[in-house]
């Protein structure tokens, strides 16, 4: 019996009040395919995202997350915001916020944050697969634009999820890093669904083979197919694409 999708969006419309959103949004990833969702400012990613989580329930049509409605897939969803406002005055260690990765778990224990041995392992876990580990006791504050990001990420993953929902990841990411988290984006692939939202139209070109458009109406595209005219239409305005080929020397 073959694996459901990560996620499957079916003929999905949604509206704030009288302002349109998303109309007929239909399209479906595998469980261990990596997207990225790409569109302007409003054109409607956020909503699709918080659709994704079960934060939102559509107008007409269906969201599901590995066949189930969101609301009880969510412990499978790792979910990295685009926005995330820390303190950084606040003194706490990469190790503290990773285990806030493991809150929401069943029970009174994970509804308050009673980390036991298992929750610290699966962070360590998780710190090691973003390269981070040797951080772990370091304060958050101290780290790199770069490395918060890794961290983030790690957050994402402590949960131990069979999909991963990243909201621009190459935010204060310069291009070192940039290069080094697409290699880590790849290895984890391997194991789980990725979606990421981004602007980073060359950071796409490199790390996925379909590209979800998303400007009201949504379209889903093979990475090679996205030409200057689709990027066009979907900005309404001229963006341009360049293409970052890894070459082999």
């Amino acid at each position: 019996m073959s694996s459901p999708p990560a996620i499957e969006v079916r003929d999905v419309w949604f509206s704030y009040g009288e302002a349109p959103v998303l109309e007929g949004a239909d399209f479906q990833i595998g469980p261990r395919e990596m997207v990225c969702i790409v569109g302007p400012n409003g054109g409607g990613k956020t909503t699709l995202v918080k659709l994704i989580l079960g934060l939102l329930r559509p107008d007409a049509g269906r969201v599901r997350v590995f066949g189930q409605p969101p609301q009880r897939a969510r412990l499978r969803i790792g979910y990295m915001p685009q926005y995330i406002r820390h303190d950084l005055q606040f003194p706490m260690t990469v190790m503290e916020l990773v285990l806030m990765g493991r809150l929401g778990a069943p029970g009174l224990r994970g509804f308050l944050g009673w980390h036991n041995d298992a929750d610290r392992r699966a962070a360590r876990r998780a710190l090691e697969q973003v390269e981070m580990a040797s951080r772990a006791n370091h304060a958050y504050a101290s780290l790199s634009g770069g490395q918060r990001q890794r961290v983030l990420i790690a957050r994402a993953l402590a949960c131990e999820p069979d999909l991963l929902l990243l909201d621009e990841p190459t935010a204060n990411v310069d291009m070192m890093g940039e290069g080094r988290l697409r290699d880590i984006l790849r290895e984890m692939n391997e194991r789980m669904a990725i979606v990421t939202v981004t602007h980073d139209l060359g950071f796409v070109s490199n790390l996925v083979k379909r590209v979800v458009c998303v400007n009201r109406r949504v379209a889903v595209h093979p990475t090679e197919h996205v030409s200057g005219e689709v990027i066009h239409e979907l900005y309404d305005d001229h963006v341009r694409w360049v293409d970052h080929k890894e070459h082999q020397h």
